[in-house]
């Protein structure tokens, strides 16, 4: 029969407490910056650099010292591997998350014969979202699949807040955008939406405009790129 040695024992200890410290801390963190930044904290874990936590929350990622009295807005970068970005790619992979956590509430624009998907955070009323748009049929076209978040940029208390809810809760949405997008009235309508937890999911992992473009890798792409450009793009990374 298996008898643990005084070695492993005092390994597994060593591991418990270090296990409950970091979770007293964490907790001891998140308060912390709730309390004095305002911020909703999502998860603290350890960070690529000792020393540092990675802080996760609905106004993006942060880093703070473990002892709570150091707080970073930063890129990290790997110099022993070819500068590696490590917050982007910490970021590529909440945005992935994210965009499988909300592919039940995308307005979809789905290309007939599907090589690519692009998630693109939308404001109805943004000249460049709407210039987009106007390449939906271009962008099907050459293989890629639209999925359309909401992110109303005036914010949650706005009038274009109230028109992308109607969107999002119209017969036909599809329709309803496109509409919203060529300044055509749309019907108000109301339902249990997801707009708002677009709009914070945006702001959190980096979308501070319109339109912002997330790839299939977790890059985001700010601002509009025509059809053709963003197709090599997809093409390149794919």
């Amino acid at each position: 029969m298996f008898k643990p040695t005084m070695k492993l024992l005092a390994l597994s200890a060593l591991l418990v407490s270090s296990f409950v410290s970091l979770a007293q801390t964490s907790d001891q963190v998140k308060t912390k910056l709730e309390n004095q930044l305002g911020v909703s904290v999502e998860a603290i874990g350890e960070s690529e650099v000792p020393g540092l936590l990675q802080v996760t929350s609905d106004r993006g990622l942060f880093y703070i010292s473990e002892d709570g009295r150091y707080f970073m807005q930063a890129r990290i970068f790997d110099m022993n591997n070819d500068m590696a970005n490590v917050t982007e790619n910490a970021l590529a992979r909440m945005r992935l998350k994210g965009v499988e956590k909300y592919a039940d509430s995308v307005i979809q624009y789905k290309a007939k014969n599907e090589e690519h998907v692009i998630t693109v955070f939308t404001d109805t009323t943004c000249g460049y979202c709407r210039k987009m748009h106007k390449e939906i049929d271009q962008l099907n076209a050459l293989g890629i699949t639209v999925n359309y978040l909401a992110f109303p940029r005036a914010g949650l208390q706005s009038p274009v807040y109230d028109e992308m809810v109607s969107v999002w809760c119209a017969k036909e949405p599809n329709d309803a955008l496109t509409a919203a997008k060529q300044d055509q009235d749309i019907a108000s309508a109301q339902c249990q939406n997801k707009v708002a937890e677009h709009f914070q999911f945006g702001q959190s992992v980096g979308v501070n405009g319109t339109p912002n473009i997330i790839l299939e890798d977790g890059t985001l792409i700010p601002g509009y790129q025509p059809a053709g450009i963003l197709a090599q793009a997809l093409d390149k990374a794919g």
